[in-house]
């Protein structure tokens, strides 16, 4: 049976200061999560002058995965484990924070200096129930690493998962598929039937998918057991995303991801009482819990 996409047109805006404006695409009402992926957000774009930058002060996470995507500028991570890696386009940070890690993402010193222009995609995934208390890792995957897939009038790069009898390098904990396509006006694309639940996220261009269109800053969403094609009415880039459905719900607070709201209680105190651990490189600064 194919369902009907259903679009998300207005996500949540949040400015982060100098002009970087962040999109809240998931959760909605509508839509708490696809797949695995339980946070889905669109950074961008906005130019840093000389000077300015992005400054995501060190942070805890318990119970996901974090994946960065950029398509302009750079991203230096950090974290508790002693990871540093600066992200850039066509590459991929997959941080996997388990029972916990701390980070902090912020703009490389000589790009400060300079300026840049910041855009891209940042989601979390869910880890599986029996996953979540895994220990933290960190993995860097550069471009020429990950599957390229040529379709007509199309071509597209699978970040992370399996799709089109393709996987990706990046290690993931449960089926899923997280894919940039790029497409040219009139091109035609399949979505894969093997992932129970489907996303498309238009970033530039328009598409229709099923009876439904998706402009820029826009996503639709899909479960079935297949799916319509997505359709570029003009020249488009968009990501594809999705998997099978999680086991059961997650409690979503701040950074924290967990199956049982007293796990999130316990990464409260935990954070308060500084007891996740220092980034290496980054100890003078940290984001306080919530109030």
């Amino acid at each position: 049976m194919q369902a009907n996409p259903s679009l998300i047109e207005k996500p949540r805006l949040h400015d982060l200061g100098d002009g970087f404006v962040v999109r809240r695409m998931l959760p909605v009402l509508t839509a708490r999560h696809v797949g695995p992926f339980v946070f889905y957000d669109h950074m961008g774009p906005a130019d840093f002058a000389p000077g300015k930058g992005l400054d995501v002060r060190p942070h805890p996470h318990i119970g996901l995965a974090t994946v960065t995507w950029l398509f302009e500028g750079s991203i230096r991570h950090r974290d508790s484990i002693g990871s540093l890696a600066d992200i850039t386009p066509g590459a991929v940070n997959w941080m996997t924070a388990g029972r916990g890690i701390v980070h902090s993402e912020r703009t490389p010193p000589e790009l400060r200096v300079t300026g840049q222009r910041m855009h891209g995609i940042q989601v979390w995934v869910a880890l599986p129930r029996e996953q979540e208390e895994v220990e933290p890792e960190f993995h860097h995957h550069d471009a020429e690493s990950l599957p390229r897939i040529r379709k007509p009038g199309a071509e597209l790069v699978l970040i992370a998962g399996t799709a089109y009898d393709h996987a990706s390098p990046v290690k993931v904990f449960a089926p899923m598929f997280f894919i940039e396509a790029r497409l040219e006006a009139g091109a035609e694309v399949p979505l894969p039937d093997e992932h129970a639940e489907r996303g498309v996220h238009v970033i530039e261009g328009e598409v229709s998918w099923g009876d439904v269109n998706v402009s820029p800053a826009q996503m639709a969403v899909q479960t079935g057991a297949s799916a319509p094609p997505v359709r570029a009415k003009t020249t488009s880039r968009l990501m594809l995303f999705g998997g099978a459905p999680l086991d059961g719900e997650r409690h979503l607070w701040w950074n924290f991801v967990s199956s049982s709201r007293e796990r999130i209680e316990q990464a409260k105190a935990d954070w308060m009482a500084q007891r996740f651990g220092k980034v290496a490189g980054d100890e003078e600064e940290f984001i306080p819990l919530p109030v």
